[in-house]
């Protein structure tokens, strides 16, 4: 029997039925169950903006719903929209950092963003950039990932470079057990 691709709780608890009467274990049904209802989450393309261009398009077509002004019951409030923006995509490309405004470092002096630019980051989108981490998982994990960008770049890759060379990634980014980490 196909899954339910829906993002409804309902949809979900049917899914998991099903997979465990195909004869599935019961964590293995549940994590099915979820990734069906991410992959119809980002179909729909999720998100307020999101749902109100769907929305918009129903009653275009016919619908016999209508628009709730802010503020009324069942509307969206004025802190969800502004939420909402933190997370929405720019048209210009995102958050604007500049090596002359101290928002990112030079590549002569290892790259990457410095405490007002990770600030300025960080409010613009919502997000929670940190600081550079001398060891430990979060730190194998940006070696790996940035070595990643260094191999596969189009052209000299000098700032994802001097990242690495900042983030004392010694071996070009693979994960070591131990940590070999002087002058820090």
């Amino acid at each position: 029997m196909p899954l339910i691709k829906s993002k409804s709780e309902r949809a979900f608890k049917k899914n998991i039925s099903a997979e465990i009467h195909a004869g599935k274990p019961m964590k293995q049904a549940v994590a099915i169950a979820y990734a069906t209802q991410r992959s119809a989450k980002k179909k729909d393309g999720g998100g307020l903006y999101a749902n109100i261009h769907a929305k918009q398009e129903r009653i275009k077509h016919g619908s016999d719903e209508h628009m709730r002004k802010i503020g009324s019951k069942g509307a969206p409030s004025k802190q969800a929209f502004i939420e909402s923006a933190k997370t929405a995509k720019k048209k210009d490309g995102g958050v604007s950092l500049a090596v002359g405004r101290g928002e990112k470092k030079p590549t002569s002096q290892g790259a990457g963003l410095t405490a007002k630019g990770r600030a300025k980051y960080n409010r613009e989108t919502g997000s929670h950039l940190q600081a550079p981490q001398a060891k430990g998982s979060r730190h194998d994990s940006f070696c790996a990932r940035m070595k990643g960008v260094v191999e596969h770049a189009s052209g000299d890759a000098p700032r994802a470079k001097a990242s690495l060379k900042r983030w004392h990634c010694k071996d070009g980014g693979k994960a070591k057990k131990k940590y070999d980490i002087k002058g820090w």
